[in-house]
């Protein structure tokens, strides 16, 4: 019996006993790592491996293209920036401008001087301090409850699943589907006539429970919610944790990026509601900025008026702010968690 020759593509590998060609082919003394291409080919990489993008490395090394390319982003970039950020800048600048420099020259870079008297004037005058307090109530209350209900509210659809959940969840998209208008009447004849205790008009209340039935959020929660892994909801069951344990130890600590979402989402949505406040609060002295200034715009000092909507814009943007981490981490419903 003759013994087989080894191909060339094997020489540098050992043959092992009953081991096919195949095999040592893929045998690690068989590696053609250090061995010319065939045919004097390089090998491409696979198209999955390659870099994508809308302009080659060949063509971005031209001068001209790199040029244009460049000067195409530095403008739209600056696009960006003065439609986003221009108009807060030019708010905050009439915010310490006279009025007769609003009016005359508004893009004028203060000709008469800063008038830091608008925001003491808006502030204790026009009782700006007072508004901006309650618009921080109906913003936090707001908050509380819509967080209340959303987390609560995924976590049964999605965790604690019971049988009726199916049902449930459909209940909630529908709601969706229903226009806000449609719901102000009876919504109104609800909080004026409650159907246990008295009217809840002239009250935070009125404000706050509705805002926290959000089928929004409740979606956006339980959708996040799906995305968490299950072999830590089984590990912490098996542990002992209960229903109130798992929820309050495991989902919510690991819940970090949606619930900064849905905090932007209530806190911007409460501050700058105008209809609903308008109406359950007929009260001047329980009203928020939103729906005090423009009752204020008729008889205010257009530079004090500038100065009010300035100190209105603060929360807001201090929200996103210190959320911003966590609400662009929340964008991808949780894509980037880790098992």
């Amino acid at each position: 019996m003759t013994t087989t020759d080894v191909p060339p593509a094997f020489s540098g590998a050992e043959a092992a006993p009953g081991a096919a060609p195949a095999e040592l082919a893929a045998a690690p003394g068989a590696s053609t790592a250090g061995r010319p291409p065939r045919n004097g080919r390089r090998r491409r990489a696979p198209a999955s491996e390659e870099q994508r993008t809308a302009v080659s490395p060949q063509d971005w090394r031209r001068p001209r293209v790199r040029f244009s390319l460049t000067a195409t982003h530095l403008v739209l970039l600056a696009l960006l920036v003065v439609w986003g950020i221009g108009p807060i800048v030019l708010l905050a600048k009439f915010a310490v401008t006279p009025t007769q420099d609003i009016l005359r020259t508004p893009l004028a870079l203060f000709p008469h001087g800063i008038a830091w008297g608008n925001l003491a004037a808006a502030w204790n005058d026009v009782r700006i301090s007072h508004y901006f307090l309650n618009s921080v109530v109906v913003a936090f209350g707001a908050w509380v409850c819509q967080i209340v209900v959303a987390t609560t509210g995924g976590y049964l659809l999605s965790v604690l699943r019971p049988r009726y959940a199916t049902a449930l969840n459909t209940a909630v998209l529908a709601t969706l589907f229903v226009p806000a208008v449609v719901l102000l009447v009876p919504l109104y004849l609800t909080v004026l006539r409650p159907p246990a205790g008295p009217s809840l008009l002239n009250t935070y209340w009125a404000v706050w429970l509705p805002a926290g039935a959000s089928a929004f959020n409740v979606v956006l929660v339980t959708r996040f919610f799906d995305s968490l892994p299950r072999e830590i909801f089984e590990a912490a069951r098996v542990d002992g944790a209960g229903p109130f344990r798992l929820f309050w130890s495991i989902v919510l600590p690991m819940s970090k990026p949606i619930l900064g979402v849905v905090s932007v989402f209530a806190v911007i949505a409460s501050w700058k509601d105008f209809l609903w406040p308008l109406l359950v609060l007929p009260n001047p002295d329980l009203q928020p900025l939103s729906v005090r200034l423009p009752a204020l715009q008729a008889t205010t000092d257009l530079g004090v008026l500038m100065a009010a909507l300035a100190i209105s814009t603060i929360i807001p943007v201090l929200v996103f702010v210190v959320c911003q981490r966590l609400f662009l981490r929340g964008a991808g419903l949780g894509g980037a968690i880790k098992g």
